[in-house]
């Protein structure tokens, strides 16, 4: 079954709908690649879905073992490299607010750094993730 559509709008603009539920959003290139920057560009979606991808397991993995998953925020910034242009890395700092002991935290961090979009990336990208655990 199809995921997705992605249609060009110009402009180096892209509009990108979910088939299932019909939501979409626009991509611009970024102002350092000849772009508006007025959206994600599309290495901004690959560095926000390794971090909504870990969010998205760890609630999972919360939910099925009755944890609480809440209070969890995350800032992420992606580096490009040159020759070929790449992402290079993607830090993620991970704020979270917990009371849970702290081998369920560690756990639950396991379960994050595996997550699928991780998994997915090649092995050149550096994943660098911090939590700060607030009690």
């Amino acid at each position: 079954m199809q995921t997705s559509e992605v249609i060009y709008e110009g402009n180096l603009r892209t509009r990108a709908t979910h088939t299932k539920s019909g939501s979409s959003f626009i991509t611009d290139a970024p102002t350092d690649n000849n772009g508006k920057g007025e959206a994600f560009s599309p290495t901004d979606l690959v560095a926000t879905a390794l971090a909504s991808c870990m969010q998205t397991v760890m609630g999972i993995y919360a939910a099925k073992n009755q944890l609480s998953f809440e209070h969890a925020e995350m800032k992420i910034e992606k580096v490009m490299a040159a020759n070929p242009r790449r992402i290079s890395k993607i830090r993620i700092h991970f704020d979270w607010k917990t009371e849970e002991p702290q081998e369920v935290i560690d756990t639950l961090k396991e379960v994050a750094i595996n997550c699928p979009v991780a998994k997915s990336l090649h092995p050149d990208i550096k994943q660098e993730v911090t939590f700060n655990i607030i009690n």
